[in-house]
Formats: structure tokens, C-alpha cells, sequence
């Protein structure tokens, strides 16, 4: 009998052996890893965060400066605003990839201080967003709950947020090369080391002059223009920090590429912008904007903007309704969004732009004029070079195809309106003004940058819903009075009425 329940033990036994020796092998699914490299990453964040700029430029931005204007749902063009948590979501939503892009870089074998680098400047840029949008948020505790199992972050001062990304920005431009690790992923500079480089020392400029309102800055400034080979800085329009959208992988083209008609010909261009270029025979307009259809069929072609916050009615029936308004340009159509005669906009035309080399001009220019830097070259040559930058950039961008000439004429820089004469003031209001043209759809950088100096002047519109007040920013998303009470009224409680008409520190 006990030889029985022996064998019947070794039996079972060699049973359970044989049915756990692979245990492991068998139940781990290799399609689904439980650790991930930074090259896996950085793309998706930068093409999420790139993405969100554009819808932000589309149904925001373009809005508030008055480069376009609404026809139909008009509420937006009114500033009958509600929460806006978009920029909120998509930046915390992707911190916790950039975070774990930085732990990744710090805590490898080898350190990966060109992955380091760039997790940093896309934590400030990606922050930079959130601050100008809301004012004081959650940085310093952010992203945490994993870590430390903080689920209420406070909401730190902007005041420490800017000194934070500023920080960050130098110490990436400082490590920045300093290892040999290709920057496989970026689809934003291909991993070039020198225009990350490059990209974070401008955005530095941008943020510091942002901040001179608030505070001198003027040696910071210097440090970066006064040591090109310490600091690099954008050299040309191929620096541009900037989403170069695909032809034919619909994953990754351009984000308006894929709207019903109806939903894109809600927004047109507004009188604001065809106005002021008309006024300077400036042919940019041809790229952001197209001939009504109205007065193509009268045999005289011009682009004919509408006023910005009309009234339903009034908006719809503008110049004798939607034939008599342009559409917004050829360049950032959809993909069924031609006019009658033309061939089907190409999908990967239209960038997500980041920053651009013009905007570094003007910032220069703007740094050159106040004395806030010195430097060899004129404010007059930042300036002038910022405008010509501009006009290179969509010569090449705009296809041939499109018959859209945007080359000005001899006589453009010599105008009055133009020309880099008259009083300071005068000239940092040019500056201003080229550079409102210089950033159509940048995100919402014109509207921090207007809330900045006010140039060039914005009058709401006529029907405006906001006591004839420009909003100057968002309020905070309203799930955070359930989710961090304490921590956003704290915040409401230094800053000011949580309202869109309360300015945050950095524009106060």
C-alpha cells in the first residue's frame, strides 16, 4: 500500500513540475511590455501636443487676434466662453510621458543626456502652455501619484513656474550632446542635437521676454545672443520647431485634413486680418485666405474678410450671406474643402508649428529696440529680416499648384506703414504688428503675445458677450473643484476670480 501512494506522490510530482516548468514563459504575452525606451515616447507626445496646438490655433487663437471670425455658432467669436480643458488635458496627459522620458534618460546605465534634453524642453514647453492659458497650476507636485501617492497637487505661483522652465531650458542646452545616444523618435528635428539646441535656447528668448514685463531679464537675455556657440539659437526658417505633416498616412496628417465642410466653413477670415494686409498690399493674405465665392463669379477676385463677434443673424447674412465671405486659405483646407474648379488641397501642406525662426526675429528685434540686449546687429535687421523670413517661408511652404504668388512687391519694406522709421514707440509697434502676421496659427502664442503689450490693438466685436473685454484667459477645468478643492482655491484665492477677465501674474 505505501509503495502505491509513492508512486502515486512521484507521479504527482513530476505532474506539477512538468506543468510549472515553463509557467513563466508561457503566461508572459510578449506583445504587451512592461518597460519602454524614451525613442517610443517622445514621438507620441510631440505629435499629441503638436496636434492639440493646432486645434487650440483653429477654434482659439486664430479667434481671439482676429485672424479669422465665425459665420455660424458664434458663441466663441462672442467670448460666451465655458471651461476650456483641452491645453490642460493634452499637457498633463502627456507629462506623464515626458516625465518618464526624463527618469528613463537619468536613471540608464549609461546616461542618456540627449533624451534627457529634449524631456526637458518639451516638460518646459509643454508647461510654458498651461501657465499662459490658466496662470498659476500644478507643476511642482505634478505628476507625482505614482511616486508618492499625491493625488492633490498643489497649485504652484507662476512666478516659480517660469523660473522652473527656464531652468530647465538652460540645463538642457547645457547637456544637450554631452552623450552619443541617437535621438531615435523625433519627429520633429529628426534627431538633430544642434536644433534642439537651438529650439530651446529661442524658447527661452520667448519666455524671457514674456517675463521682462514682470522682471529684468536683461543679463539672462544677453547670456544666450551674446555667446552663439554656448547658446545656439534658430539661424534660419530649416530650424523652425515645427510638425512637417505626412501625404498619405492618415495617422499623422494634418489635423484639419479630415473636417466635414460644414464644420470647417463655420470659420472665415476675419475683416481684421483682410483689412490689414489689404492695406499694405501684403500677399500673405492670398495663402491665409481665398476670394469670396461671391466675387469670383463677378469676375473680380478679392478676399473679403467678415467682423469678428457678430450675432448669429447678423454674422450669417454679413455682405449678403456665406458666398460673400472668404473661406479660410487653400493651405489649411480639408480634404473636400475646395472651390468649385479646384482640385483637392494636398493633405501635407500646412504645418504644426511650434516656434518659428521669424518669431525669434521679432523677438530680437523687440529685445534690440527696448535695451534690454546689446548686439552688432540693428533692430532694423532683426526686424527686416524677420518679415523677409516670413515671406521665404511660405514661398516654399505653398505649393505650385495652388497659383498663389507670395512674393511682395519692390516697394513692400519702403511703405510708411512698414518701413522701420518714426518715434520708439512707433517702431515696436511694426515690430508688433509683423508679428502678429508671423504667428497665424501658433497656437494661442499671438493672444499671450498681444495680452503681453497690446499691439496690435484688438476691438471686440460688436455683439461681444463680455462687457467689450478681450478675454486674457481660461479658467481652471471645473473637475478640479471635486478632485483638488483645496489646492485651486488656494490658488483662486492668490491669483483672483477664477473668470476670464482676471489677468494672471505674468500679465498683470
Amino acid at each position: 500500500m505505501k509503495t502505491i501512494y509513492s508512486i502515486l506522490a512521484l507521479a504527482l510530482i513530476l505532474t506539477t513540475s512538468a506543468c510549472t516548468k515553463d509557467f513563466a514563459e508561457i503566461n508572459t504575452n510578449k506583445n504587451v511590455p512592461t518597460a519602454v525606451t524614451p525613442d517610443l515616447l517622445i514621438s507620441g507626445v510631440i505629435k499629441s501636443a503638436v496636434n492639440e496646438q493646432v486645434g487650440q490655433a483653429w477654434g482659439t487663437g486664430n479667434l481671439l487676434v482676429q485672424y479669422t471670425a465665425k459665420i455660424q455658432f458664434v458663441n466663441e467669436d462672442r467670448y460666451l466662453w465655458g471651461e476650456k480643458n483641452g491645453i490642460w488635458n493634452n499637457v498633463y496627459g502627456n507629462m506623464r510621458n515626458v516625465e518618464n522620458v526624463i527618469e528613463l534618460a537619468s536613471n540608464s546605465t549609461v546616461k542618456q543626456q540627449n533624451y534627457l534634453g529634449v524631456g526637458l524642453i518639451l516638460k518646459s514647453w509643454l508647461y510654458s502652455l498651461a501657465t499662459d492659458a490658466y496662470g498659476d497650476i500644478p507643476y511642482s507636485e505634478a505628476i507625482n501619484a505614482k511616486r508618492s501617492s499625491n493625488y492633490t497637487p498643489k497649485y504652484d505661483a507662476q512666478e516659480q513656474i517660469y523660473t522652473g522652465l527656464l531652468a530647465d531650458l538652460k540645463r538642457a542646452n547645457t547637456i544637450l550632446g554631452t552623450s552619443n545616444e541617437p535621438i531615435a523618435g523625433d519627429i520633429l528635428f529628426n534627431g538633430s542635437v544642434i536644433r534642439w539646441k537651438r529650439f530651446a535656447n529661442s524658447l527661452r528668448l520667448r519666455l524671457l521676454m514674456r517675463l521682462s514685463k514682470k522682471k529684468d531679464v536683461k543679463a539672462e537675455m544677453q547670456e544666450i545672443i551674446g555667446n552663439s556657440t554656448l547658446n545656439p539659437i534658430m539661424t534660419s526658417n530649416a530650424d523652425n520647431a515645427e510638425l512637417k505633416y505626412l501625404a498619405d498616412v492618415p495617422a499623422n496628417q494634418w489635423p484639419l485634413y479630415g473636417s466635414r465642410v460644414g464644420s470647417f466653413d463655420e470659420i472665415r477670415v476675419s475683416k481684421t486680418l483682410s483689412d490689414r494686409l489689404n492695406a499694405i498690399s501684403d500677399p500673405r493674405l492670398n495663402v491665409f485666405g481665398r476670394p469670396s465665392q461671391k466675387s469670383v463669379a463677378a469676375g473680380a477676385p478679392k478676399i473679403e474678410g467678415i467682423p469678428n463677434g457678430l450675432g448669429d443673424v447678423a454674422a450669417l447674412n454679413f455682405n449678403s450671406g456665406p458666398q460673400g465671405v472668404s473661406r479660410v486659405g487653400y493651405t489649411y483646407a480639408c480634404l473636400v474643402c475646395n472651390d468649385q474648379g479646384q482640385t483637392a488641397p494636398l493633405s501635407n501642406v500646412a504645418r504644426g508649428i511650434i516656434m518659428n525662426y521669424s518669431e525669434l526675429q521679432f523677438i530680437l528685434a523687440e529685445a534690440v529696440e527696448r535695451g534690454l540686449v546689446t548686439s552688432t546687429t540693428t533692430a532694423e535687421t532683426f526686424y527686416n529680416e524677420g518679415i523677409k523670413s516670413n515671406f521665404d517661408y511660405y514661398r516654399e511652404l505653398v505649393p505650385a499648384a495652388y497659383g498663389i504668388n507670395v512674393t511682395p512687391t519692390s516697394g513692400y519694406y519702403t511703405q510708411p506703414a512698414i518701413v522701420y522709421t518714426g518715434t520708439s514707440q512707433q517702431k515696436l509697434e511694426k515690430i508688433a504688428f509683423q508679428k502678429w502676421i508671423a504667428l497665424m496659427f501658433t497656437g494661442l502664442e499671438a493672444w499671450y503675445d498681444w495680452r503681453r503689450t497690446g499691439l496690435p490693438t484688438i476691438v471686440p466685436g460688436a455683439d461681444n458677450l463680455n462687457n467689450n473685454l478681450v478675454p486674457v484667459r481660461f479658467i481652471y477645468p471645473l473637475s478640479e473643484q471635486a478632485l483638488n478643492k483645496t489646492n485651486r482655491d488656494a490658488a483662486v484665492s492668490r491669483q483672483g476670480a477664477d473668470d476670464i477677465n482676471t489677468k494672471i501674474w505674468i500679465a498683470k
